[in-house]
């Protein structure tokens, strides 16, 4: 049995919930933790084998900012997916992300999440921007 998951981004800029990607799991529960592991793994993965499209993560990866505002074209370089997780996982501890789990915020990384066969379960990254000068 296959359980589907449909993540969907959003930022405190653009409330307008932007499809991701669809996760597949074997099992009926999983946790945060699981949720933006796979996430972050399928993202980087996909972006590895790609030829040099810009990256569209959960998380920037570390040096990325810098390349993609310099009027140089970047060199596409390997991301490291466990440096993302990390990252990803410390993003949410400090409230950088908010996972909404349908209309419901999840509270920890270990907080248990359970799948439907009947239905995908939306899953919402919501990614705060930090208030300048404020």
């Amino acid at each position: 049995m296959t359980y589907t998951v449909q993540v969907l981004d959003e930022t405190t800029t653009d409330l307008t919930p932007t499809p991701v990607r669809q996760l597949d799991f074997d099992t009926e529960t999983v946790t945060i933790r699981e949720l933006i592991r796979r996430r972050v793994y399928e993202e980087c993965t996909e972006y590895n084998a790609s030829n040099g499209q810009r990256f569209r993560g959960l998380v920037t990866p570390e040096g990325m900012e810098r390349r993609l505002n310099t009027p140089t074209t970047p060199h596409h370089r390997k991301i490291d997916w466990e440096k993302q997780y990390a990252r990803a996982q410390e993003a949410f501890q400090r409230n950088g992300i908010i996972v909404l789990i349908g209309d419901r915020q999840a509270e920890g990384l270990d907080e248990q999440v359970t799948l439907k066969l009947s239905k995908p379960l939306e899953v919402t990254f919501l990614k705060l921007v930090p208030l300048v000068g404020g």
